[in-house]
């Protein structure tokens, strides 16, 4: 991924900002995204009770214009470079399939919405021969959160802290438990951001039944499979992606357990621990957590 510096926006792979052929006059849709409001009219007296508000997609919208003074092959090309993003098959035509807007403001790190390019087109190409095409570009964000643009991840061995119970005689003080200390232990996972963080999970074989806890929510995703050498579980748990996958391909998700909600499976800002548990004879087994921090806003 290219490194955006400030006032600059990588709209689905194309440059477009500060310093670049396209600069940029506005854009919208950054603050707090719309409500889908869920009140209910009071039938027998004024007003209305109050129902579930949730967060409609974000709709951001780029006032731009490509301006290549006394180059209109130029001014073409990268309009025609604009489109081709806007037309990629391989998000367009594939359910699920997402693209990025990743954008650079002044005081913040890039950010990252995942979701679908609406609108990429010219207003006018009255003023190409001279290389002047203003532009109207629109990016739907399917997940409304902004993201980071790095990958945080660890990889956990099994937990087994828990096994075998009891202490080994002689026993001599001072007594301790096994646990590492809560600095060294593995599973901590940190959100720098302050929204939720939706994690990627792999497991990979050999593992029967393995149980993942995220320990300050309670929350818990277990899967009643089994998994030989070289086999892999993928969990994804990002809004419009949540899916459940054998090996790159096989449907797993009917493994899951009914307690397993991959829409409330979050990291929560801050500090946290993940832990697992499994039956694996050989201690390869390892589970990988990846995740991009959150934000509600820019």
């Amino acid at each position: 991924m290219m490194s955006l510096a400030y006032w600059q926006i990588d709209f689905a792979g194309v440059l477009v900002g500060r310093d670049t052929p396209v600069p940029v006059s506005n854009v919208e849709g950054l603050g707090a995204a719309e409500l889908r409001t869920q009140d209910v009219l009071n039938p027998t007296d004024d007003g209305a009770f109050p129902g579930v508000d949730l967060y409609a997609p974000r709709t951001v919208r780029i006032e731009a214009a490509i301006r290549t003074p006394g180059d209109p092959a130029a001014a073409l090309d990268k309009l025609a470079e604009i489109e081709a993003v806007a037309a990629d098959a391989k998000v367009r035509r594939t359910a699920g399939a997402l693209a990025q807007l990743r954008l650079r403001w002044p005081g913040r790190e890039t950010k990252v919405l995942f979701g679908r390019i609406r609108r990429a087109e010219a207003v006018s190409t009255a003023q190409a021969i001279h290389g002047w095409i203003p532009l109207d570009l629109e990016f739907t964000a399917l997940d409304p959160r902004m993201h980071g643009d790095s990958i945080s991840s660890i990889t956990l061995p099994l937990d087994i802290s828990h096994s075998g119970g009891g202490f080994r005689a002689p026993i001599v003080a001072p007594i301790t438990t096994g646990i590492a200390t809560p600095e060294t232990r593995p599973g901590w996972v940190i959100n720098v951001g302050n929204a939720g963080a939706w994690p990627s999970i792999r497991i990979t074989g050999p593992v029967v039944n393995p149980r993942i806890v995220h320990v300050e929510s309670g929350r818990v995703l277990e899967l009643a499979v089994t998994l030989g050498f070289g086999e892999r579980i993928d969990v994804e748990t990002r809004p419009g992606t949540r899916w459940v996958l054998r090996n790159g391909s096989g449907n797993a998700a009917t493994a899951l357990s009914s307690a397993s909600r991959l829409d409330l499976f979050q990291i929560p800002p801050g500090r946290s621990e993940i832990r697992w548990t499994a039956t694996d004879y050989t201690n390869s087994s390892r589970l990988a957590v990846s995740w991009r921090p959150a934000w509600t806003a820019l």
